[in-house]
């Protein structure tokens, strides 16, 4: 396939162009500024917008600002809207102008659509919440749901924590549990989706090549556990004491509104990404752990 990415020079980014040009696909990353990246990889081209979307077969769409890079303002906010929906609905304007489209759109969302449900199971059914990040992932999925109305089969990844060895919250949390004092957020009750980053990409792939597979997919692992079980874990998988908690009232001084996305409770279900046939690699939290952290 001749696949267009977005958001390819990220930390999911970068593993997904690995396993596409590992498949032998012929990709291209969608970047603000292509010359800092045209040398980078043998392989994979880079280009900025506008771009001809006619030449690519499907579209994998993963740009968006960081949630959790910094304190949420106004400005932030916008920038946080900017990056996913007003891109998207930019992408979404390209397919439809174009003449020859893409088959497939497989666009990112967040399992903050579903807000701080407590114990609820949360499958692909369940409806979103209230508040400032369930409502931009509600008009996110909303963009890129419109290629449909253009004949493009579109696929929506609710992402959960995504752990890895090189990025996202294990990179930050792993320096904390190293010197004892990592622990839970809170009571440490509330429920914590996750997936390993190599099943998130191929997540996408399993989306992009099979066309019986279409609408939203909990893009978290089945093996789901509760805050205070995933510091324990990381604790045992680093011979490390996981006991101190950390308190909602100093979260929230630290890091404002964005204290409210570590300590919702999502007991998310990924029921449609298995009845579509897709296989976690890494279905249970312990050997994820192993697997990013004594590779290092």
């Amino acid at each position: 396939m001749n696949v267009l990415v977005t958001g390819g020079t990220g930390f999911v980014g970068n593993i997904l162009v690995n396993l596409l040009c590992a498949r032998d696909d012929r990709v291209t990353v969608l970047t603000r500024r292509p010359e800092r990246y045209r040398s980078a990889r043998a392989g994979v081209a880079y280009a900025g917008w506008p771009l001809d979307v006619s030449k690519f077969d499907a579209v994998v769409n993963l740009a968006g600002a960081g949630v959790l890079d910094r304190r949420w303002n106004d400005a932030y906010k916008a920038e946080l809207r900017a990056s996913r929906v007003d891109l998207t609905r930019g992408l979404v304007e390209a397919l439809a102008a174009s003449t020859q489209r893409p088959r497939v759109l497989v666009s990112a969302s967040a399992v903050g659509y579903y807000g701080d449900r407590g114990e609820e199971l949360l499958a692909e059914s369940a409806g979103p919440a209230d508040g400032f990040l369930a409502q931009l992932c509600v008009d996110w999925e909303a963009e890129a749901s419109k290629a449909t109305l253009h004949g493009v089969r579109v696929a929506i990844v609710r992402i959960g924590l995504v752990l890895g060895s090189h990025g996202g919250a294990l990179k930050q949390m792993t320096p904390i549990f190293k010197l004892g004092l990592g622990g839970p957020f809170g009571l440490g009750r509330a429920w914590f989706p996750w997936i390993h980053v190599n099943d998130l990409a191929a997540l996408m792939i399993h989306a992009l090549a099979n066309d019986g597979v279409s609408g939203p997919l909990n893009g978290a692992a089945p093996g789901i556990v509760r805050n205070r079980e995933y510091a324990r874990t990381f604790g045992r998988v680093l011979s490390r004491p996981a006991i101190l908690p950390v308190p909602p009232i100093a979260l929230r001084l630290v890091l404002g509104e964005v204290a409210s996305v570590l300590t919702a409770s999502q007991h998310t279900v990924p029921e449609r990404t298995l009845k579509s046939g897709f296989a976690f690699q890494f279905p249970e939290l312990e050997p994820a752990l192993r697997n990013l952290l004594h590779r290092r």
